[in-house]
């Protein structure tokens, strides 16, 4: 399977980009917002210094895509892709995260739905893990035809729902 982890996608709304490490300042003003992060299992990714892992796990992550509003070219957000490197027919979708401004659907589904089209190209289905407590992130997830499939219980002992679309 040849899947490219980090494609430029447009739509009219948005683009989504490979995420540069001299993308931080402006993804941290974005990331510093409290409740973005409220029904998230790891709550306090707002703080600099827990926002800067996950930055790096991003950057670590060879799947990770920042999230531009095409109308002014301000930072939105971003999201990844996960599990490429598996010999598998589905992909995961996840760590995406955007600012207030850009909440309510439209953005969030532009965006998934580019990104579910790029990866069906490769994958036969595509999954989401999203924390049980995070209700925000299991509705969009729902409003983009995902199906919750399994709950699963992570390392840390948090509990997990397993969201699948298929292509």
């Amino acid at each position: 399977m040849s899947f490219d982890p980090q494609p430029t996608l447009r739509g009219q709304l948005l683009e989504l980009r490979p995420l540069r490490a001299d993308d931080f300042p402006a993804l941290y003003a974005v990331a510093s917002d409290p409740l973005i992060w409220e029904q998230h299992p790891n709550n306090d990714r707002y703080q600099e210094s827990v926002f800067r892992e996950f930055f790096r796990g991003a950057l670590d992550s060879g799947g990770a895509l920042l999230v531009i509003d095409r109308k002014d070219g301000s930072v939105a957000g971003s999201s990844r892709y996960h599990g490429f490197r598996d010999q598998t027919d589905e992909i995961e979708v996840g760590w995406t995260f955007l600012a207030r401004a850009y909440w309510g659907g439209r953005y969030n589904a532009e965006m998934k739905q580019l990104m579910l089209q790029h990866a069906f190209k490769t994958y036969r289905a595509v999954v989401l893990v999203i924390g049980a407590r995070n209700l925000r992130s299991q509705k969009a997830a729902q409003k983009i035809g995902a199906v919750r499939a399994e709950s699963r219980i992570s390392p840390d002992g948090e509990e997990k729902y397993v969201y699948r679309v298929k292509a």
